[in-house]
């Protein structure tokens, strides 16, 4: 994607760009490594001298709430950002702490997860696998 593209995505979901705005999002694009705030602002910070951590935690709300991008709290201590908002699986290595995307099972792709309470609107599912990664495995053996 180009800053052009990732201006235009901005501007699809209702969300003015900025320098810092497309600099945050280029980085959750092209660095899927589901980074925090703290991680996401000590990366940029030096080339942007002008962002400051207030920027980024409100960036990252703003793109959770517009979905630009996902929040996952799904090692329980801290929010990790994902930029990626197509429908996919996340796993959780429990040793080394590192999140990973997976493709969702063939049968349950986009609109096939089971029906949400009766008369509430679901606007969001996640699902998490969480255990022990296959580099940690194998450092075992």
């Amino acid at each position: 994607m180009t800053t052009a593209d990732f201006y235009a995505f901005l501007l699809e979901r209702g969300i003015k760009p900025s320098q810092q705005r497309i600099a945050l999002l280029e980085y959750l694009v092209k660095h899927p490594v589901h980074p925090t705030a703290d991680e996401l602002y000590s990366r940029l910070s030096p080339m942007m001298p002008t962002l400051s951590k207030t920027t980024v935690y409100n960036t990252l709300r703003l793109f959770v709430e517009k979905g630009a991008a996902q929040m996952l709290t799904i090692d329980g201590r801290q929010a990790c950002f994902d930029g990626d908002v197509r429908p996919h699986a996340h796993f959780f290595c429990k040793r080394c702490g590192r999140i990973f995307d997976l493709p969702l099972p063939e049968d349950m792709g986009a609109g096939r997860f089971p029906p949400g309470p009766e008369r509430c609107c679901v606007e969001e599912v996640q699902l998490y696998y969480r255990g022990v990664c296959a580099d940690c495995l194998g450092r075992e053996a």
